[in-house]
């Protein structure tokens, strides 16, 4: 198994923070209530060249808070390198938006159309006594700044997420969101 692999086995699945959630509820801390389904859709993509080593996966997030949902798809490549994994974002393919990009949704897309993200900053996971740590900072427009850090470990994958403009916070909480694999 190379390190990608094992990286992947860790990243794919369903998770939620229902366990964190109930406990930020009981003591009156506002924080939403979150899910990830991660899929690796390599199936889904036609044209990847005949020695592709990457993974292409599907996030699906769903945010709950205020009693609203709102849904962030996302398409990510995993490729191992020499400094550990690296996450590149890539733009949802043409033709889905927030509200149909999942995996379940996908028919079939042409790598040859695949478009990297232009904003974000490539994300490097290394791995530490078992755990993957890594994350970026992004700067999206001129004032429009993303940190991401997260851990990924067998136990959770632990996400934190800001969001700043003009250096003043909009997204964002101090906690990261702890995620736990749901039972299949």
């Amino acid at each position: 198994m190379t390190k990608l692999d094992g990286f992947m086995d860790i990243l794919t699945g369903r998770f939620d923070n229902a366990e964190q959630y109930e406990t930020m509820k009981k003591n009156n801390q506002p924080f939403p209530y979150a899910e990830h389904v991660n899929t690796a859709c390599n199936d889904k993509i036609i044209h990847l060249p005949a020695d592709f080593k990457g993974v292409f996966m599907v996030e699906e997030s769903y945010y709950t808070s205020d009693g609203h949902t709102h849904a962030s798809p996302h398409l990510f490549l995993f490729t191992e390198e020499p400094e550990g994994i690296k996450l590149t974002s890539y733009e949802v393919p043409a033709g889905y938006d927030k509200n149909t990009f999942s995996y379940q949704d996908i028919t079939q897309i042409d790598f040859n159309d695949l478009k990297v993200s232009e904003k974000f900053t490539p994300a490097i996971y290394v791995e530490k006594d078992g755990v993957w740590e890594g994350g970026s900072v992004s700067m999206f427009t001129p004032v429009l700044k993303f940190t991401l850090f997260e851990r990924f470990s067998p136990e959770c994958l632990e996400v934190t997420e800001h969001m700043e403009v003009n250096g003043k916070r909009t997204f964002g909480y101090d906690d990261p969101i702890i995620y736990k694999r749901k039972a299949q």
